[in-house]
């Protein structure tokens, strides 16, 4: 950035920064690659690091070679070498200490307060592991009346295994009479999907429930099994579709690591 702009406070990395905002606008005008083959489809790191490590001798020499670039405060230098041995050695304590100390002092030296949250908490998560985070069941009564009924569903398919929702397709009418709205759901390819305003001749199965009664399923009081086993709602047609569902739904876990080895054992 020319040295006049960086005078400016309204250009500070004060939200933001120079090295994510930039990407940002490289990646909306001309996409994320480089135009080099080698970054077009690289492997992960977890497959790539072991060479790496091999390659440049083993724990032991990229340890002291780190433990020499920290000394020096070429922070970024360490940080190369040290991610690579964390991804090839996960359960690698000295590695990911030494590499939590390199974060910290990256994070010390950024002025953009994001910039400097992301090396601190990974330095965090590299000592002490993730925290464990009981999963929200549901939500608020505000935002369950605020969601549409098809954002519902939206949020239902991002739930969906699609590696257990495979080759077991189908196609549910559902309505919601007090609204009166109707939609189809159709469940394949692993995909659940959804389209307000119509229904379908080839349904394998239909349910009615009240938009005021499904909000209870949207808050996680209830499932939409329970509220039609309690009469608030019907179902016509292959009940089994319900139960299928319900089988390749996925609960979230907010506890996910960034970094590898820092998943409570």
């Amino acid at each position: 950035m020319p040295e006049s702009l960086q005078q400016q406070w309204n250009v500070r990395q004060y939200h933001g920064s120079e090295f994510h905002n930039s990407r940002a606008v490289l990646n909306r005008y001309l996409g994320y690659w480089d135009g080099n083959p080698a970054t077009l489809a690289p492997l992960s790191p977890s497959d790539s690091a072991p060479l790496f490590v091999e390659m440049m001798g083993g724990s032991a020499e990229i340890i002291a070679k780190a433990e020499e670039l920290h000394a020096a405060g070429e922070y970024r230098l360490a940080m190369e070498i040290l991610n690579k041995l964390v991804y090839a050695e996960p359960a690698n304590a000295q590695a990911k200490d030494l590499l939590a100390n390199v974060f910290e002092q990256l994070g010390y030296q950024y002025e953009s307060a994001s910039l400097r949250n992301v090396f601190l908490a990974a330095a965090q998560e590299l000592r002490n592991g993730i925290q464990t985070i009981a999963a929200p069941r549901g939500t608020s009564p505000s935002m369950a009346r605020a969601m549409t009924t098809s954002q519902w569903w939206d949020s239902v398919g991002t739930r969906v295994d699609s590696s257990l929702a495979d080759g077991n397709d189908y196609i549910v009418n559902f309505i919601t009479p007090d609204t009166d709205q109707t939609f189809v759901i159709e469940m394949s390819s692993g995909t659940l999907s959804n389209i307000e305003g119509y229904l379908s001749d080839e349904a394998d199965a239909t349910i009615t429930i009240n938009r005021t009664d499904l909000d209870t399923v949207i808050m996680g009081q209830a499932t939409l099994s329970e509220q039609l086993q309690n009469d608030l709602g019907s179902l016509e047609g292959d009940a089994s579709v319900l139960l299928s569902m319900a089988a390749v739904l996925t609960v979230f876990s907010p506890g996910f690591e960034v970094l590898p080895g820092t998943l409570p054992q």
